[in-house]
């Protein structure tokens, strides 16, 4: 047999038990604070048909696609029309006979393809969170991963600003209680859709949103240069160049927009929505700048590339590491209609489990409960012995506290190192003296300390001492 290089595809990870452990504290903070808010869980495939995914995350988002082979290409008879193929494949084209499917990209096409066939039988306003991976042949470097999770929560069927509020909050109060200082970046597309009609009309939209969205990496001058290429004119993209050069307090940002766009309908509506958003009642106000909210913050070049987003549109970002964004979302109405049912309005937001991760182990912010793992090995000492034990283990189980057995017996050094290794807090010794007098040992190997009692009492123990 062969020998195979041991390895697993770029830009994916194995997670160990105390890596698991912490994903799962994550998750389980924002799926507690989904349902705090009425949201209600939905799992959908890990492949989509191809046509449901492409042409909805704009050209650069298409080409990041996981695109899955189908079956049956050994078949002899087709080896010349799958090179003919793949040859077409290779140009952008869209073969079927190659490939009908692919990896979901994210949560919200597939949620609004399951929207669109469920459509009679929801209630709405339909709020659903989903946590599950996604695929992007992304290049891997910090912070991105080509499989990774996301945590969904979308509310469609609701035009109502009250949404963007509700999710607005849900991201301050999930950062909250995971201990991450993070800004809360709010913008909209009406008013980037207001910028592209003052310099050219609406057909420039994804052009100056791309090259915007890439502000942050590549710098003005790049974002000018990227503009020029897509046939704007040096006074629209002074135009542009203005616009991103807004600064200022949270009023005096609003004050400068509104000088500039506020005479279009779009900019109007969105600058009103933003307003509507940041003045609503629930969060605090910081008592030393005037209108500003802790946390949130408006970002005037948010632009949230992707081809679906309509209006409100959020992005998070941690103000205590360098990393890229770790939660976005906004309105997206209509998403729907391209699976021919139109005019269902929704917006939704997105947590980045992985990066948020990274974050907080950087900051080292995870509670140290959250890695603990057996709290109580028994000693393995012979047969009636280990019986016993077994008996006063599964007491201790049905009192939560996570126990185990030593697999065979051993010598005392050999399950000492053991429990070491594990980081296991207490061990329980029952030998054949403690068997005679119905008492165990119970040693703590933090502290060292050591008592004995009586068997029929172990269960009332404070483990958590």
């Amino acid at each position: 047999m062969t020998k195979v290089k041991v390895g697993i595809p770029q830009g994916t990870r194995d997670f160990p038990a105390e890596v698991v452990k912490k994903r799962t504290y994550i998750i389980d903070t924002i799926r507690t604070v989904f349902e705090l808010y009425g949201f209600q869980p939905l799992e959908t495939p890990a492949m989509e048909n191809l046509e449901t995914l492409m042409g909805k995350y704009g050209d650069e988002g298409d080409r990041l696609i996981f695109k899955i082979l189908n079956n049956g290409l050994d078949n002899p008879a087709k080896h010349e029309q799958v090179q003919e193929d793949f040859e077409k494949l290779l140009e952008g084209k869209n073969v079927k006979s190659i490939t009908e499917r692919a990896l979901r990209y994210d949560l919200t096409i597939p949620f609004a393809r399951y929207i669109a066939m469920n459509y009679g039988q929801l209630t709405f306003p339909f709020k659903r969170y989903q946590i599950q991976p996604v695929w992007r042949a992304d290049r891997p470097q910090k912070g991105r991963y080509r499989e990774f999770y996301q945590c969904d929560a979308d509310i469609v069927g609701s035009y109502s600003l009250f949404n963007e509020v509700e999710l607005a909050n849900i991201y301050a109060t999930v950062f909250e209680k995971l201990g991450m200082e993070v800004e809360i970046k709010i913008n909209s597309r009406k008013i980037l859709q207001a910028l592209s009609e003052l310099c050219g009309g609406t057909g420039k939209m994804m052009d100056i949103t791309v090259a915007i969205d890439k502000l942050d990496k590549i710098g003005m001058e790049k974002v000018k240069e990227e503009l020029g290429q897509k046939n704007l004119g040096k006074d629209q993209i002074g135009v542009i160049e203005k616009y991103l050069s807004i600064t200022g307090t949270t009023n005096e940002k609003i004050e400068q927009v509104k000088s500039l766009l506020g005479n279009i309908d779009n900019g109007k509506k969105g600058i009103e929505e933003i307003e509507f958003i940041l003045n609503y009642p629930g969060r605090k106000k910081n008592p030393d700048k005037k209108g500003e909210i802790p946390g949130f913050v408006i970002d005037l070049t948010l632009a949230r590339g992707l081809n679906y987003y309509t209006g409100i549109i959020l992005e998070v970002k941690s103000k205590k590491v360098q990393m890229g964004s770790i939660g976005g979302g906004g309105r997206y109405d209509d998403l729907t209609g391209l699976f021919g049912v139109p005019d269902i309005p929704g917006v939704g937001i997105s947590f980045g489990v992985d990066r948020i991760y990274d974050v907080m182990e950087e900051s080292n912010l995870f509670p140290d409960e959250v890695s603990s793992g057996t709290q109580v090995l028994f000693f393995n000492l012979g047969d009636e012995e280990s019986k016993a034990a077994f008996g006063l283990m599964q007491q201790l189980r049905d009192n939560n506290i996570r126990c185990e057995l030593y697999h065979e017996q051993a010598k005392f050094d050999k399950q000492f190192k053991y429990a070491e290794k594990k980081k296991i807090t207490y061990v329980v010794i029952i030998g054949s003296e403690e068997l005679g007098t119905g008492s165990c040992t119970i040693k703590n190997l933090q502290t060292g300390k050591q008592q004995t009692i009586q068997q029929s009492t172990l269960s009332q123990f404070n483990f958590q001492q």
